[in-house]
């Protein structure tokens, strides 16, 4: 271990920020994690990882504290709650970075918050690649806040990322990030229906991907997940529906606040959630195909 290495936090532990604390680990990071539930921070512990009773003790132990979490909710009970990230004590020095999708308006409070309070610093990191990205270390990161910080964080993005792009200031991350998942979800559900329509014209659905692969139809979604929803393959879950709805949400309620119209969008919203009500919402968005099909 590298005594000049900054001392890391992770709060959240899930699809993404399991194989994104092992990538820090086999990195050599002084690492220590917390998480709601506490058996998920067993395999990190087992690899070298303090696992925190708090958040607050999390960020203390801490000059880098990074955030994985569900939603903007989460978010602001993590770093505010009586035993969060905002009393871990002197934050001046600290930098939190928040890797979640949560909603930009709700960041650039937070990140006002928090300095005003304890005077960590914030950046919004949201990333795109998914489970696969996070194992292999090729996540997208759009991140926003201060320049100084963002060159601070780069050597540690670099052991998660191929490529981190400063966006702008506090905020400006969240937003790239909602125009990332406006194209994913909207991609996305556009497979379902080429699935869909290609399996009912008697063709195998299943050759698409491959036949698309390098044309301007080819996509990521495509080779990933087309070949789950010709095969009605939906495990391993790799994402969930919920996050694409809450993200698709976001975007919506974006584009009221800045007056740009987003029909596209608007419809997916409708048909994600229309889905997810169906008792999907924890699952692949590969069984958006269900919809067509069914």
């Amino acid at each position: 271990m590298n005594q000049d290495q900054p001392r890391l936090a992770f709060l959240g532990i899930g699809l993404m920020g399991l194989p994104m604390c092992r990538r820090l680990l086999a990195a050599g990071y002084p690492l220590t994690v917390w998480n709601r539930s506490p058996g998920k921070t067993d395999e990190l512990a087992e690899a070298g990882a303090v696992v925190a009773v708090t958040p607050a003790e999390a960020a203390a132990a801490a000059d880098i504290v990074m955030l994985s979490l569900a939603d903007t909710a989460a978010v602001e009970e993590v770093v505010f709650d009586s035993r969060g990230v905002a009393e871990c004590g002197e934050g001046e020095g600290k930098l939190l970075v928040d890797f979640s999708s949560i909603e930009p308006g709700a960041t650039r409070r937070f990140a006002a918050t928090l300095a005003a309070r304890n005077g960590m610093s914030w950046i919004d990191a949201p990333v795109s690649g998914g489970v696969t990205g996070a194992e292999a270390g090729t996540l997208a990161i759009m991140a926003g806040g201060e320049e100084a910080d963002i060159e601070r964080l780069r050597p540690v993005a670099a052991c998660l990322s191929q490529r981190l792009t400063h966006m702008g200031p506090v905020g400006s991350g969240q937003v790239a990030k909602v125009c990332n998942q406006m194209i994913v979800s909207c991609n996305v559900l556009v497979l379902a229906e080429v699935m869909a329509l290609a399996r009912r014209a008697g063709i195998d659905a299943g050759r698409l991907p491959e036949a698309l692969k390098g044309g301007f139809a080819d996509s990521i979604p495509l080779q990933l997940v087309g070949p789950m929803m010709a095969q009605d393959r939906f495990e391993p879950v790799r994402w969930h529906v919920r996050t694409l709805l809450k993200d698709l949400d976001t975007a919506v309620g974006l584009s009221r606040s800045e007056g740009s119209p987003v029909p596209l969008t608007g419809l997916a919203a409708q048909l994600m959630r229309a889905h997810g009500a169906k008792g999907n919402l924890e699952a692949d968005p590969a069984t958006l195909i269900r919809l067509y099909l069914e």
